[in-house]
């Protein structure tokens, strides 16, 4: 009798599944509208139809997203955008969406989950690996966007606060490694001189946009409590974010392997994902207890953890931690990326000056990224590829832009509507174009050969 033959995995298209998500969450709206009036009394009523109707919407956005060639928090971005700004079109059950407090919180610990896994993807050794390319083409990729970044608000935004331009500039730092590590997997490239040069920078470049942006909020933090900061104050500061980073290194990478062999020991279930959960909710604590911005603490742990750690639990049979975790973010970071682009408030594109923010925040995203051909030493290396390999923001730049939402100075937003809109606007640009100029850049030239 012949084996039965594996069915063959489908090419995204943007009908077929969509159709049946589309029709669930159509079948949702009554249900919204009813709790949005007040329909449901026990508050865990209305979080759990909230989060069935994202989670349906999530997924809708991520497969059209695939079906177009893009990133699937693109597609979890417009679902989202669409759902805040129903309104306009005179449906306003969504509208207690963008506010809701126990939302607001599932999304937070979406973040510190998805900064976790950002951590894992490289550990403490591979970044010490990286070679002076890499340093240099991060140091550079953080330094030119972030001064582009400070310009552009000073011009654009003369009325606002020094504080305002100088987050900015620490919105434009960071790159989205998993975007850019995507597209070089696809294009069977990710081997070559200049992926690695581009997959260590943007880990670099990570770590010091986190500590840019520590140091920012935190210098933000003082000036609202009324405390002067001279230049000392800003040095403590930075010297706490990286004293913060490089001690949680340090002592985790030296404490945890104990840590586990003593969780091993543990007859019970799952010992090995809560003790990595744990971890990282430790070390967010420990950062947020600092001054510091909770994801430092969870993008720290990510870093700690190694594949020696897990060797211990391999003979119990238990699975890697990438596979554990991949089900808990599956439902916990779309929720994030759905509440940012809820949040974007369409009106605000029609305020005077947002259009060309968005525009020049853009362009100096993309620019300032193109410095870090300057960091490439080794010869033969394509720098235009390392350019634009930088580019992406992605979840990265989300998650700093949710962070100025939080932040005043004398009762003023660092970034109200309106420049959230333009820094989202930013975002998805630079995720969007990413993946073809990276295809032109390598297909112009044959790779460099290992």
């Amino acid at each position: 009798m012949p084996a039965p033959r594996a069915c063959p995995s489908p090419k995204p298209r943007p009908g077929g599944p969509a159709l049946p998500l589309l029709a669930a969450a159509a079948a949702l709206l009554p249900a919204v509208a009813a709790a949005s009036e007040g329909g449901h009394q026990d508050p865990v009523g209305s979080v759990a139809l909230w989060l069935a109707v994202i989670l349906v919407c999530a997924k809708l956005g991520a497969h059209v997203a695939g079906a177009c060639g893009q990133p699937a928090i693109l597609g979890e971005l417009v679902v989202g955008a669409l759902l805040g700004n129903l309104s306009l079109v005179g449906v306003t059950a969504f509208e207690p969406l963008r506010s809701d407090p126990h939302i607001d919180m599932i999304a937070r610990l979406g973040v510190l989950l998805l900064l976790f896994e950002v951590g894992l993807e490289s550990t403490v050794p591979q970044m010490m690996k990286v070679g002076w390319s890499s340093l240099l083409v991060a140091l550079f990729g953080v330094g030119a966007p972030m001064a582009l970044g400070w310009l552009v608000g000073a011009w654009l935004l003369p009325d606002h606060s020094l504080y305002v331009h100088l987050f900015l500039g620490a919105t434009l730092c960071a790159t989205s490694v998993g975007i850019t590590a995507r597209v070089l997997q696809d294009l069977k490239c990710s081997t070559t001189p200049a992926a690695r040069i581009i997959l260590g920078a943007a880990v670099i470049d990570d770590v010091l946009g986190l500590v840019v942006l520590a140091s920012v909020t935190a210098a933000i933090v003082a000036a609202d409590s009324g405390q002067a900061l001279g230049g000392a104050d800003v040095a403590w500061i930075l010297g706490k974010s990286l004293l913060f980073l490089l001690g949680a290194l340090a002592l985790g990478t030296l404490m945890s392997r104990r840590l586990f062999r003593l969780a091993s020991r543990l007859s019970v279930k799952h010992v090995f994902l809560a003790t990595s959960l744990s971890l990282c909710l430790l070390l967010s604590w420990l950062a947020n207890s600092m001054g510091l911005a909770a994801i430092v603490g969870a993008f720290a742990a990510g870093l700690i953890l190694e594949e020696s750690h897990f060797l211990c639990f391999k003979g119990r049979g238990e699975r890697e931690l990438g596979e554990l975790i991949s089900p808990i973010s599956a439902f916990l970071v779309p929720v994030f990326f759905v509440l940012m682009g809820a949040r974007i408030d369409c009106r605000s594109f029609m305020l005077p000056g947002v259009a060309g923010l968005a525009a020049a925040l853009t362009g100096a995203a993309i620019v300032g990224k193109q410095a870090c051909m300057l960091g490439v030493l080794q010869r033969g290396v394509d720098r235009v590829t390392v350019g634009l390999g930088m580019v992406p923001r992605g979840e990265v730049g989300l998650v700093f832009a949710n962070a100025g939402l939080a932040l005043t100075v004398a009762g003023q937003r660092i970034i109200d509507e309106a420049l959230f809109a333009a820094v989202m606007v930013m975002v998805i640009v630079t995720t969007v174009v990413t993946p073809p100029a990276l295809k032109w850049s390598l297909a112009r030239r044959r790779p460099v050969a290992d």
